[in-house]
Formats: C-alpha cells, sequence, structure tokens
C-alpha cells in the first residue's frame, strides 16, 4: 500500500473505487485514470508540482469528485496553501449539491476537507495591491499575468507564498513591473507605480516665409529684371553700333560707285558700272542692309530694355496706389519713303 494511503486510511480507498467506477459519459476516462495513477505516485514520492499538474489535467479530462479531493491535498503538501483552500472549498461545495446518498459516500472526505481547510485557512497570505490617486483611467493591474479587476483593488486577496509578479500599463503607456515575496500568513499592502503616458507635443507651427525686403530706392528693380534690362539695353547698343559702322562702309562706297558708273565712265545710263563701280555697288548694298538690321536689332534692343526698366512696379506706387508706369515699343509711323520705329507709354 503507497504511503500516502497509510497516512489517509479514511478516505483514500473510496478514491479509486469512485474514480474507477463512476460513470463519466462521453468523457476519456483511460488518459485521466493514467494521469491520476502518475500523480499520485509523485505526489507519494514528495514531487509535489510534478503531481499536481499531473492530477490538475485528469480532473480536466474527467471531473471526478476524487480527484479534486486529491489535488486539493496535493496542493497543501506543496506547500500553496491558497490555492489548496480554494480546491477544498470547491469540493465541499460539491458534495453540498449531491443527493443525501452520495452525501453519505461523501462523508468521511468531507470531513478531512473541512480540518484541513480549517488548518491552512490562517497560513493564507493576503495581499492588497492599489493604484496611486493619480494614476490614469483604465489603468490595468496585472498580477501573476491576471489583470485585476477594480473591485479587487486596495483588498487584501488571498495568494499562495512565494514570489508574484505585479505591473501596471497606462491607456498608451508602457508597463511597470515589480517581483514580490509574500511569507506564509504575511498580510502584505502595495502601492503600485504607473508609468504615465508621453506627452504628444503639438506639431510645430511652420511660420510664413518673410516678404521680400522692400526696394530702397525708387529706381531700383529686381536682380532677375535688373539682369533682362542689362542683357536688352546691351543687345540695342551693339545693333546701333553695327547699323552705323555699317552705315559708314555704305557711305564710303557712295564716291567709288559715283566715279566708275554713269557719267563718271561716259555712260548716259547711271546703273552702268565697270567692274570697280560694280563691285562697290554690290558692297554698298550688302553694308547698307546689315546697317538697316543693325539699326532695327538695336532699337528693338533699347526699346525692350527701357519697357523691362520703365514698367517695374515700384516702392511707392505701391502705396500711393498710382497709375503704374508703362512703355511699349514698335512702329509709329510708315510713310512712302521710310518707317518710323519708336517707344511711347506713360511715366
Amino acid at each position: 500500500m503507497p504511503s500516502f494511503a497509510r497516512r489517509c486510511p479514511l478516505f483514500l480507498w473510496t478514491i479509486v473505487p469512485l474514480f474507477v467506477c463512476a460513470p463519466a459519459a462521453a468523457q476519456d476516462i483511460a488518459p485521466a485514470e493514467v494521469l491520476f495513477n502518475r500523480g499520485l505516485a509523485d505526489m507519494d514520492a514528495g514531487r509535489y508540482e510534478a503531481g499536481c499538474k499531473a492530477l490538475a489535467e485528469s480532473r480536466r479530462l474527467d471531473p471526478r469528485p476524487g480527484t479534486l479531493f486529491t489535488l486539493a491535498f496535493c496542493e497543501s503538501r506543496w506547500g500553496r496553501v491558497a490555492t489548496a483552500v480554494t480546491r477544498l472549498g470547491d469540493f465541499l461545495a460539491l458534495v453540498e449539491r449531491m443527493p443525501p446518498a452520495q452525501q453519505a459516500q461523501q462523508a468521511e472526505r468531507a470531513a478531512a476537507a473541512r480540518e484541513e481547510r480549517a488548518r491552512l485557512a490562517p497560513r493564507v497570505p493576503e495581499l492588497a495591491l492599489s493604484l496611486p490617486p493619480d494614476a490614469p483611467a483604465g489603468t490595468v493591474v496585472i498580477r501573476d499575468g491576471q489583470a485585476l479587476g477594480e473591485a479587487s483593488l486596495g483588498v487584501g486577496m488571498p495568494v499562495d507564498p512565494g514570489e508574484h509578479v505585479v505591473s501596471t500599463r497606462a491607456p498608451g503607456g508602457t508597463a511597470w513591473e515589480r517581483r514580490i515575496t509574500i511569507a506564509e500568513g504575511e498580510k502584505k499592502q502595495l502601492t503600485l507605480e504607473v508609468k504615465e503616458p508621453p506627452r504628444v507635443s503639438e506639431p510645430a507651427r511652420v511660420s510664413e516665409p518673410a516678404p521680400p525686403p522692400a526696394a530702397s530706392g525708387g529706381g531700383e528693380v529686381s536682380s532677375g529684371r535688373r539682369a533682362a534690362v542689362y542683357v536688352a539695353g546691351g543687345v540695342g547698343v551693339a545693333g546701333v553700333v553695327l547699323g552705323g559702322v555699317m552705315g559708314a562702309l555704305t557711305f564710303g562706297k557712295k564716291s567709288v560707285v559715283a566715279e566708275h558708273c554713269g557719267a563718271g565712265i561716259g555712260n548716259s545710263r547711271e546703273e552702268a558700272c565697270d567692274v570697280t563701280g560694280f563691285d562697290a555697288t554690290r558692297s554698298a548694298s550688302t553694308t547698307g542692309l546689315v546697317s538697316t538690321l543693325g539699326f532695327g536689332v538695336g532699337l528693338v534692343g533699347l526699346g525692350a530694355a527701357a519697357v523691362l526698366y520703365w514698367t517695374e512696379p515700384k516702392q511707392g506706387d505701391r502705396a500711393t496706389g498710382a497709375a503704374p508706369r508703362w512703355v511699349g515699343a514698335g512702329v509709329i509711323a510708315v510713310g512712302p519713303g521710310a518707317t518710323v520705329i519708336g517707344a511711347r507709354g506713360v511715366w
């Protein structure tokens, strides 16, 4: 006979017969029986952790009163006094719900359970966990992996002796964790800490870019527009110079044409020329065309430069609301012998 049976002669022999013979429809009895026997052997050998786990699994597969009773005493031997008291209470509540005939069969075990529960009750530790007054609403308290409801806070709750892990987490915050140790019969109160969630900083306001500095002088223009004025003015000056040079060359050819064409060579036809006159006439025609084009480009360039300069809005005009100045370049007049190009506007 196992040593646990010798120490518990009043109820052990009612455990195994009820375990084997009690009906368990639609339940896997064979694995439950194997686990029960292994758990009982580990318990008798002092291997309470392994024995209690095997008995708990056997009860899950086949929840019989005898298995619950044996598991409660295993927890007691293991030192898990709070768990043992709870399981003994579950067993006694189960017996009370049985018919009178079955209660009579469980009488000896019920008496042993009451005696064991009374012996263990003073040894059960109590742990009261509280949150600080300024804890954010919705803060979660976890003890040994189980979340505690608000009603469980600040109240001494039975726990097994040994180490326990408690933690808190505020909404949006990080977890705070602490390990505590409590002895048999000890009553401990602990106010937990809470890590506040990080404050969300307001997004930085993007300042509007400062307006460009106003022109210091009435006639000063922006750098981009000034460059355009310089370019157009340079082209205009170059065109006028080219036109003047080519015009001078054309004028110089006039005397050569007079000496070697028409009356200069004794011919009544003015267009009749010798070789020198013919070359001078052709050269004068070319330089004259280039001179005309040069003067045209020059006048257009100078007109564009004047338009860019005089149509630039000035600071004084903005402040007083004066009408803007403008200049337009183009053909002013066309006659039978000449075309007049110029500029007109308001400034």
